[in-house]
């Protein structure tokens, strides 16, 4: 192994140390006993103890939360997918010179801060009660995530030759049929790319659910508040729930990961 090739993967083992030290932390706590939480020095060796999930599950309807946090999350996949997906092809193939600024216009609106739309849209879902709802938040979560997804699809279906379609088109396909049978296979990788974007950015939301949900309808990311007390953190609380907020997610990722990586290193150019 050469100096290079070792010091290439020393960085990347540091970064790793860096920015999972703090996760692996926060999932020992959840095993560790709230008396050597703050012990000084701090115990690298303990006695695993499954009282802070018994603990979570007394107070909290963990699979109600998981439950209202897949719902929200698929159901704004689901709707941002199919309202970005065409809005994306149809940009794409547009021959207006304002296309490609449309495209941008649609990724400005991630950045707007949230909090800044926050009274709006609660106003809103008032309105159309829906406050309370998980209608609500998908319908919030699905405004925002649309806008990236007809971002990166546009750019994904760029990509594709539109020779492909004209053929299809030649060989007797209608228009929506060259859609869907030649170029949305195509496309595959980047659909499975803004879907975990999208799912992720569901999933991982407190500020919308936290105003815009009730007790049965909160997701995980808002239970997660409850371990913070006017006091102190209950850090065993913290550390269990965060291990049903995050193990869902890890496991699609990890199944997905393969069409992750492609639909963000194709067609974005």
């Amino acid at each position: 192994m050469n100096q290079r090739v070792f010091l290439e993967r020393s960085i990347v083992l540091a970064a790793l140390v860096f920015f999972l030290g703090p996760v692996l932390w926060l999932i020992s706590v959840a095993y560790m006993p709230a008396s050597d939480v703050f012990s000084a020095p701090p115990k690298i060796s303990f006695t695993p103890s499954l009282g802070n999930f018994s603990a979570v599950f007394a107070i909290f309807n963990v699979p109600r939360l998981v439950i209202n946090s897949l719902i929200i999350s698929i159901g704004t996949t689901v709707l941002s997918l199919l309202i970005g997906t065409p809005a994306g092809y149809a940009l794409a193939r547009s021959r207006s010179r304002f296309a490609p600024l449309m495209a941008y216009f649609f990724l400005s609106v991630r950045m707007i801060p949230p909090v800044a739309t926050l009274i709006p849209f609660y106003l809103q879902m008032r309105d159309f009660g829906l406050l309370g709802t998980w209608w609500g938040v998908i319908l919030l979560h699905t405004t925002l995530n649309t806008a990236f997804v007809v971002w990166m699809m546009y750019a994904y279906f760029r990509s594709l030759p539109p020779e492909l379609e004209e053929a299809a088109l030649t060989d007797g396909c209608t228009l929506p049929g060259a859609f869907f049978k030649v170029s949305l296979p195509l496309v595959k990788p980047g659909l499975i790319a803004s879907a975990l974007f999208a799912l992720l950015l569901s999933w991982n939301d407190f500020l919308f659910p936290a105003f815009l949900t009730n007790a049965n309808t909160k997701p995980i990311s808002v239970a997660l508040l409850s371990a913070y007390g006017t006091q102190d953190i209950t850090w065993g609380t913290l550390g269990a729930l965060a291990h049903f907020s995050t193990i869902p997610i890890v496991l699609m990722v990890l199944v997905l990961n393969r069409y992750f990586v492609q639909g963000l290193t194709r067609g974005v150019h």
